[in-house]
């Protein structure tokens, strides 16, 4: 079958999976709350780590889906025919359920078969892991054998080391395994008999990943007994091989944005490809960001921060291009329909388009008389750590933007000195993650303070009232309200929101005492305190307890986190749930008030 869009590729592998007995779940927010080691989800396996790591899927053992995905790590690679910040990885799952052969066996059906992509196989071949013996992991032949039997030439498996065919952070225990990575020949003529991995005409399309051991804390690994499957293929590039092009950005999903830039510029796309590119690439990822469920605002911290990056950079190769008017809403109006499935998109147009009208706004109004005063630092190949801060402080230039202005002009930033200016102007958080909090609170307010104990609160509430086993799955507090994420499958009825309400009042009444320690963290999880699911923490932790004595175990909720919260449980005045819904499958999210 000939597929020429992202949606009739999604819909195709959707299909495909389902007729294989998976569930398909929706794709996640961009916005991860559950896991303070990264800004965005950046794979389609953030979303599903606890089930992954054996919890229950409230979908069961095999799973579908397209996830939207953020990574900013290479922003000022995008430029190039193939990087992006925003993509769309599609993924299937196997949660303790099949495995190598059923993965390897479907993979190659969707892949070659006339009723799916319908991919010659004489322009495939295939990685697998050479194993390890300081691992002790042997080499993947299990994954070999599989794809010798469903005609994959001998010559066109190469078997790679663990920086190629390996999945699992680097010094982190947990989920881990092999990987096999499927690859097409774009090159003109007949693929080679045998596969060079080195060889740059031969494109990675698909990836599956094995987790079938676990690394222990001492650096060795032993065999899961819960093995997953974790596959990820990218849908840009997977339709620009489809298409047999060399460039993503040729592909029917840029196409209108590519074409409304050559409107607004004058300016051909295949004479300035990297300008078109940056502009396209960014503001498709900053329509994301701003609509997302959880959307931000550009600012200067976290996420806001990276949104900021990503606008301005477009922006200024707007400038480049001659682009003299504003233009950032026009090329969002372009996006949008590219994208109707994304229902979230449309319903906050008006917050996409205001957002960028008003950043614009901001920069464009500094944007000229800062590249002149870069002009005059930069005729030195050395500018000061001040100059740069003051690009940042005075004329909104981001430091990563000045840092490509200086390696344009062939000149070195004394970035130890802007770190330092930096760090002397900021009122910066307790955290090094310059406005990323781990169960804790950016804001002191009395408020804010009533508000996070009460969440400690609500949690073990629902711990009582619905299951003991749920866990948090993210929270945000402000000084109106709080917002809470939780792993349940269902809605609350009535009774139950009310009893849960009645529990928190009445500890509330009790005036109970709310007491802070300092513990070695495997000494506060021995004594019985809950940590975020995911996070991590220092060897030191602060343990918050609302003591009971009245309870059995002599406390009502007990806590790892760095607050700060209210001294006796008489200051929250009365808790109300104001609203109970579904953020996505498994999880529900209750937002509250203290009055």
């Amino acid at each position: 079958m000939e597929i020429k869009t992202r949606w009739e590729l999604i819909k195709k592998y959707i299909e495909f999976f389902r007729s294989k007995g998976h569930h398909e779940i929706p794709s996640a927010s961009l916005i991860p709350e559950n896991d303070p080691t990264v800004l965005f989800t950046t794979a389609g396996m953030h979303p599903l780590v606890p089930f992954l790591q054996g919890e229950r899927h409230p979908h069961g053992k095999r799973l579908v889906d397209v996830q939207k995905c953020i990574r900013t790590g290479d922003i000022e690679d995008v430029g190039d025919e193939v990087h992006h910040t925003f993509f769309e990885m599609l993924g299937n799952w196997s949660l303790g359920d099949y495995w190598k052969k059923e993965a390897i066996e479907w993979s190659y059906e969707f892949l070659t078969s006339e009723e799916w992509l319908g991919i010659p196989k004489e322009k495939l071949a295939v990685s697998c892991f050479v194993g390890e013996e300081s691992m002790g992991v042997k080499k993947d032949i299990e994954s070999s054998e599989h794809w010798l039997k469903m005609g994959i030439p001998e010559k066109r498996i190469a078997f790679l080391s663990r920086s190629q065919n390996w999945w699992g952070l680097a010094g982190e225990s947990g989920p881990c395994g092999p990987d096999t990575e499927m690859f097409y020949w774009v090159g003109k003529g007949d693929a080679p008999e045998k596969f060079e991995p080195e060889d740059k005409r031969w494109v990675e399309i698909w990836n599956d990943v094995f987790m079938q051991y676990s690394k222990k804390k001492d650096g060795g690994y032993e065999l899961l007994e819960h093995k997953n499957v974790d596959t990820g293929m990218g849908v840009e590039r997977t339709i620009a091989v489809l298409l047999g092009l060399d460039d993503n950005y040729k592909t029917p999903g840029f196409t209108p944005i590519i074409a409304e830039i050559e409107k607004l510029s004058g300016k051909k796309y295949d004479e300035n490809k990297k300008a078109f590119r940056i502009i396209a690439d960014h503001l498709r990822a900053s329509v994301f960001i701003l609509g997302d469920e959880r959307g931000v605002k550009p600012g200067n911290l976290g996420q806001g921060y990276v949104l900021r990056r990503l606008i301005r950079r477009a922006i200024r190769y707007g400038n480049i291009l001659g682009i003299e008017q504003d233009f950032t809403v026009q090329i969002a109006r372009a996006i949008l329909p590219v994208y109707p499935d994304y229902q979230e998109l449309h319903r906050n147009h008006k917050t996409i388009c205001d957002e960028l009208q008003a950043e614009e706004e901001r920069f464009r109004k500094t944007l000229e008389k800062g590249l002149k005063i870069f002009e005059k630092i930069a005729h030195d190949d050395i500018i000061t750590g001040r100059e740069a801060f003051l690009l940042f402080q005075s004329y909104g230039f981001p430091i990563e933007m000045t840092v490509e202005l200086a390696n344009e002009k062939g000149a070195q930033i004394d970035l130890e000195e802007y770190n330092s200016e930096f760090k002397r102007h900021q009122d910066l958080s307790r955290t090094s993650s310059a406005g990323q909090f781990k169960s804790g609170l950016a804001d002191d307010s009395e408020q804010t303070k009533k508000l996070h104990t009460a969440t400690h609160m609500l949690l073990e509430a629902l711990k009582r009232v619905l299951n003991s086993d749920i866990r948090q799955r993210g929270s945000n507090i402000t000084p109106t309200r709080s917002r809470f994420d939780f792993s349940y499958e269902r809605k609350l009825s009535d009774e139950e929101r009310k009893e849960v309400e009645e529990m928190v009042n009445g500890k509330i009444r009790a005036g109970l005492e709310v007491e802070r320690e300092e513990l070695p963290l495997q000494e506060a999880f021995s004594s019985g305190a809950m940590g975020e699911f995911g996070a991590k923490y220092p060897d030191i932790v602060s343990v918050y307890t609302v003591l009971d004595p009245n309870e059995p175990r002599g406390y009502f909720s007990k806590e790892i986190c760095t607050g700060p919260h209210v001294h006796n449980t008489k200051e929250l005045g009365k808790f109300k749930i104001l609203k109970e819904e579904s953020v996505s499958a498994g999880v529900r999210r209750i937002k509250s008030v203290v009055e």
